[in-house]
């Protein structure tokens, strides 16, 4: 079984978030998605990563997987196992996590265009990229890889910037998620100011 492990800090979900999800299982290249919220950023602090609660996100990203998997057929799971591991939360270490539970399962990880330029720093890349061979998906106003699809650039910087300036976010944001984020209070999570 080959499972995309789709992780990232889903402060909040997007609509390219949703497209990644469905395109990686429309097209075959994984059998199953789990999507792994980050429980505390490595790079927290930095690149504008003040988080939502976990909890939040955790819910969120729910809501994500039962607009993209309606049926519920199980092959879009949300884990929450970032929750119980060390922090910060390293890819590497979310990834060992998981195949030493899941044996025989294929682990392939998934990042944004966005974030390759990073990939270097993050932690034990080399032996992240030979034992997990990352499946890049391209962004719309980032390099994108040779053989990467392009998704359009919606951003959860972007959906946080209009959400705390009273725009409209629906056109950005499934309406699942929507309505989960309209229940609690944005600016607690990110600040009057946040970006």
């Amino acid at each position: 079984m080959r499972v995309a492990v789709y992780g990232g800090s889903f402060n909040p979900p997007h609509v390219g978030h949703g497209m990644v999800v469905a395109w990686l299982l429309w097209t075959g290249r994984v059998d199953a998605v789990w999507i792994v919220p980050v429980f505390h950023h490595a790079f927290e602090g930095q690149q504008d990563k003040r988080l939502a609660p976990f909890a939040e996100r955790l819910s969120w990203c729910r809501a994500l997987a039962a607009q993209v998997d309606p049926a519920g057929d199980g092959r879009v799971q949300v884990l929450a196992v970032e929750r119980d591991l060390p922090v910060p939360s390293f890819t590497i270490d979310t990834l060992c996590h998981l195949a030493a539970r899941h044996p025989g399962v294929d682990l392939v990880p998934v990042v944004g265009a966005d974030v390759v330029p990073q990939l270097p720093r993050w932690r034990r890349w080399a032996e992240l990229r030979a034992r997990f061979p990352p499946l890049v998906v391209g962004r719309t106003g980032h390099p994108v890889p040779e053989g990467a699809v392009l998704f359009p650039d919606v951003s959860s910087s972007e959906v946080r910037r209009r959400l705390l300036a009273g725009q409209p976010v629906d056109h950005m944001v499934p309406a699942g998620v929507l309505a989960c984020i309209r229940q609690g209070d944005p600016t607690a999570w990110w600040g009057p100011l946040a970006r």
